[in-house]
């Protein structure tokens, strides 16, 4: 029965630093977005296969 009076504490110590440590990921904007970050990786290595209007295009006939 004396292991209540040091478990209750702890747990209510531990409850408050995990409480902390989230409003601290929260407030430095860990959770801002989610959805971002997962779709992104389809299109990293897809940049060179896009083709810009600004870029110089090659029209001359190599094989000719």
């Amino acid at each position: 029965m004396d292991i209540i009076y040091v478990l209750v504490p702890l747990s209510i110590l531990l409850l408050t630093v995990a409480v902390a440590i989230f409003f601290w990921a929260v407030k430095g904007g860990q959770y801002d977005d989610l959805d971002s970050p997962a779709h992104k990786i389809l299109f990293d290595d897809d940049e060179h296969l896009i083709q810009r209007k600004d870029a110089p295009t090659d029209t001359s006939d190599k094989d000719a």
